[in-house]
């Protein structure tokens, strides 16, 4: 068995065990995302598997602790919109939409500084878009490499990636050093480790608020290109 096939076995056994809903995937066409009005700070987060519709418990509680951080600025916020179903492969929706806003983001609004957050489903649609596809097992597409001068910092939750290539910290040249992967103890989905409960329990264990704060001290030394 390659290690492509491994990896989307790995993953499609994480979903039928309804731990998780996404692996890693190649970008389709890039969809429309509506014009979004420039503030200081972007925040793009892909909810998790089966979550509603918007960022998810552990975006919102990650969007509130960041703005909480951030006194005095304005804080837009992103919901990928992609199906966040237990049929993973859909995920590649949300990749495309991502980098879509995100890079109209950049076009229309060079000085947002623009953070990139997701929760397990969701991290593995920022690690699609953000990771380096030849350590990726052919996997994934990131962004054009300029974009990486105006994402201030990425926060993942729960990340599957962990399970079977490493953190996105390492497998990320552009993003890697701006980036914090979280994962909850014995988290199934991001570890070795078989504590279900621990999958759910990000906002509980005060990972979100890690990340925010994590986030916050990236976006205040941050300056984009041109500024």
């Amino acid at each position: 068995m390659s290690v492509q096939t491994a990896t989307r076995a790995l993953l499609a056994g994480l979903a039928t065990g309804g731990v998780i809903g996404a692996g890693l995937m190649g970008l389709g066409t890039p969809i429309a995302s509506a014009a979004p009005r420039c503030s200081d700070v972007e925040v793009v987060f892909a909810r998790g598997t089966d979550e509603p519709v918007g960022v998810g418990r552990e975006g919102q509680a990650f969007v509130d602790s960041l703005k909480g951080n951030l006194k005095g600025k304005t804080v837009g916020v992103y919901a990928v919109d992609y199906p966040a179903s237990y049929e993973f492969l859909q995920a590649t929706a949300g990749a495309a939409d991502a980098a879509a806003h995100v890079q109209l983001t950049v076009s229309t609004c060079p000085n947002t500084k623009i953070v990139l957050g997701g929760y397990s489903q969701g991290a593995a649609v920022i690690d699609g878009i953000t990771g380096d596809p030849a350590r990726l097992f052919g996997l994934g597409q990131p962004m054009p490499p300029e974009v990486a001068d105006h994402v201030a910092a990425v926060v993942v939750f729960g990340n599957p990636l962990n399970r079977f290539g490493g953190p996105l910290t390492a497998l990320s040249p552009l993003y890697g050093a701006k980036t914090l992967d979280l994962c909850n103890g014995a988290d199934p989905v991001c570890s070795p480790g078989d504590d279900r409960p621990a999958h759910s329990q990000y906002v509980e264990s005060g990972l979100t608020s890690q990340g925010a704060a994590f986030a916050a001290d990236r976006v205040r030394s941050f300056v984009p290109p041109g500024v």
